[in-house]
């Protein structure tokens, strides 16, 4: 037989130098000046543990292709497919035809040059790669075959099937690619790290992104897929041991996408990728290995950790409500403390090309941030990846705007995450990702971290910019984090103000509570027995318990509404008049009522605030910590508005360092009797954050509090 292949590479020109050494006539075509030379004056060297041969061979660049041809081969990267098609055009003999040895869904485009009822498709999965000009190893000898559009077993199929190595007909040849795409797919998300085909396939981490990004593709299948090489379209699950145990075996350790992208330094068929296949798991897959051709990313596993928080996301924080948006390979520095830390941010914060949100559905329609607020180009350049924004109560004021879903809590999702910052808690509490960016006003960060299980973290007033954040009550107002343990707030935290952690604590701490906290009638019993029992475990653990004076702190809390309600009017009165129905119903009559503070009122309650603070300090004197519940209740079904009773009962015990500033952290200690989480909060002196944390991350140690699985997933 002659057969003219263009496209000498690792499956072209491994195909044709069994062809010729069994005693075919082949031509190879090539693009590539040096490989073109190197067969031609030395032949061309198949290497590796299947088999060690050299044949002599012709090969011709593309302008010196002959003009007529009866029998061609196009193995080429898919992105070079029409180019390749091309040179096809008018060249095929009245009763000559092509095969396609490619990777991908090319014969329409193929066939749109030469017809359909003139090309053959072929399923190649050997593991092959160009060494050098003349030099391809061959890895394993995988599947290979080959059919005709129409599934016809045609003479002329048969004639190929017989001269090709390892080649065997099939009725179904398009099933077999579609089962590649499913495969391959599996292999471009690998490819966006440095490890081998094997380790990104056994690896239980990247599990569920591997099934979930196979079943994506074959959803979308027309034909009937077709299993090959361990790989069952109907066996997902059992398929990743059989391709480890696969591509174990092989001498190709790394995928062809992978080369392309840091051995050959060359452009990737990603483009194809994106062009065949819809779904969010391959897109964000392409777009990642786009930053990488860009040159803005690396093969690294920090990029298989941000696509397996992408397919959490889809699988885990939809269905709770809680994105707003993923952001395809976000830009951040190429190293730092943060680097490749998975950061979800609250969609009021000001993220580029993103519209700041606000939990209100026009917001979420208007023009995008035109930069970053600096808090999040702080963690962009400490190297995190910011790839998520999070749901949120509208404008953090309380409640949920009718055309915005309520976040929903990962441990209940009958239940509320709580707000504002339900989405940022959801997503932690989920395990979607380790960390996310809040804020607070009351409690907002603090009370949904308590309904999920969560750690929330307020530090002192002004420690995190507000610069780029969406205000409530600019004095009240605090930016903070949301994350899965202390040790992740620590670290965020440092690097994002560049301030030392604290020695760790060794020794127990003196730990304050206040008379008859436990005692308010607001308080849920299993929250009562919960935190009781905390307060049992760190006494037994060594820690003095000491009751102190609260009564400051009721006295200052007292100014909080008039604050809040006063400044909340100032940020939006203009809007509140002119476009009322910009806002939810609850919303809008939450800060109507702030019309009806007076500027009196407010700077009355400014001067209390200010007489009051002293005093406020020195309830931690002689403590380390203030401990006290986080919220009376757990999650309810929905969160309760800030201006009813129930609002009221949710921010009683967080609203008052809202007032002082002071930092304040809310960690889990127990469960109700209905599995759902419940926190308890520590407070200490404004300017003592990273002494606070130190302090709890002896206490989180101290409870060892169990840990249980969300019920998503």
């Amino acid at each position: 037989m002659q057969l003219t292949i263009i496209g000498a590479g690792a499956i072209g020109g491994a195909i044709g130098a069994h062809l010729l050494r069994d005693g075919h006539d082949v031509l190879f075509c090539d693009a590539d000046p040096a490989h073109v030379e190197a067969i031609n004056s030395g032949g061309l060297t198949i290497e590796g543990p299947v088999e060690n041969f050299t044949v002599a061979a012709r090969a011709v660049s593309p302008e010196n292709l002959p003009d007529r041809l009866e029998r061609v081969a196009i193995a080429v990267k898919s992105h070079h497919t029409a180019q390749a098609a091309e040179l096809l055009r008018g060249r095929l003999t009245p009763d000559g035809y092509l095969v396609s040895f490619q990777n991908g869904l090319t014969a329409d485009t193929l066939a749109a040059v030469v017809g359909r009822e003139r090309l053959i498709v072929s399923f190649v999965n050997f593991g092959a790669d160009v060494l050098a000009p003349g030099r391809i190893m061959q890895g394993n000898i995988g599947t290979f075959r080959v059919g005709e559009l129409t599934g016809e077993i045609t003479p002329r199929l048969r004639e190929l099937v017989e001269a090709l190595p390892y080649a065997q007909a099939t009725d179904n040849i398009m099933g077999f690619l579609w089962g590649k795409e499913a495969y391959g797919a599996m292999l471009y998300a690998g490819a966006v790290s440095d490890l081998s085909i094997a380790d990104s396939l056994e690896d239980p981490r990247w599990r569920p992104l591997m099934l979930g990004i196979a079943r994506e593709v074959l959803a979308q299948a027309p034909v009937e897929p077709e299993g090959f090489d361990g790989f069952d379209p109907h066996d997902l699950d059992g398929s990743l041991a059989r391709l480890v145990a696969f591509n174990r075996a092989s001498a190709k350790s790394h995928s062809g996408i992978y080369r392309d992208l840091m051995v050959r330094r060359r452009k990737t068929e990603v483009d194809d990728l994106l062009r065949d296949l819809a779904g969010p798991l391959t897109t964000y897959t392409g777009e990642i290995i786009k930053a990488i051709e860009r040159g803005e990313r690396t093969c690294e596993v920090a990029n298989l950790e941000l696509l397996t928080a992408y397919e959490r996301a889809e699988r885990l924080g939809r269905p709770l409500n809680a994105l707003i948006t993923l952001f395809h390979a976000p830009a951040r520095a190429a190293d730092g403390p943060l680097h490749g830390v998975l950061v979800a941010v609250k969609d009021m914060i000001d993220i580029a090309a993103h519209p700041r949100g606000n939990g209100n559905p026009e917001a979420m329609r208007a023009q995008p941030a035109t930069a970053d607020a600096p808090v999040i180009a702080a963690l962009r350049a400490a190297g995190a990846d910011v790839f998520a924004a999070t749901s949120l109560l509208e404008y953090a004021a309380g409640a949920v705007h009718p055309g915005v879903p309520e976040a929903m809590n990962p441990y209940s999702p009958d239940r509320t995450a709580g707000g504002s910052s339900g989405g940022s808690a959801a997503l932690v509490g989920a395990g979607v990702c380790p960390v996310a960016l809040g804020t607070d006003t009351g409690g907002s960060i603090r009370i949904p971290a308590h309904y999920c299980a969560t750690v929330g973290f307020k530090p002192s007033y002004g420690a995190l910019p507000l610069d780029g954040v969406q205000a409530l009550a600019p004095t009240l107002d605090h930016v903070g984090l949301l994350a899965v343990d202390v040790a992740t707030t620590i670290k965020v935290f440092s690097a994002l103000t560049h301030a030392e952690p604290a020695a760790p604590v060794t020794a127990p701490p003196r730990i304050g509570v206040l008379p008859g906290q436990l005692e308010h009638a607001e308080l849920e019993p299993d929250v009562v027995t919960a935190v009781h029992d905390a307060i049992g475990r760190l006494r037994d653990a060594g820690c003095a318990i000491v009751e102190v004076d609260g009564s400051t702190f009721d006295e200052i809390e007292k100014t909080f509404s008039d604050i809040m309600l006063f400044e909340a009017w100032q940020v939006h009165g203009e809007r509140v008049t002119a476009t009322p129905d910009h806002y939810g119903p609850e919303t809008l009559r939450l800060l109507q009522s702030g019309a009806e503070v007076s500027a009196s009122d407010y700077q009355a309650a400014l001067d209390a605030r200010k007489r009051l603070l002293p005093a406020a300090a020195e309830v931690y004197a002689g403590i380390d910590v203030l401990l006290s519940p986080a919220a009376p209740f757990v999650a309810p079904v929905t969160t309760p508005p800030v201006d009813t009773p129930e609002g009221a009962a949710e921010g009683l015990f967080t609203a008052v360092h809202n007032i002082t500033g002071a930092p304040a952290l809310v960690l889990p200690c127990g469960w109700s009797t209905a599995s759902l989480p419940i926190g308890l909060q520590l407070s200490s002196p404004l300017g003592t954050d990273m002494a606070l944390l130190a302090t709890a991350r002896y206490v989180e140690s101290t409870l060892a509090v169990e840990s249980r699985a969300p019920a998503v997933g």
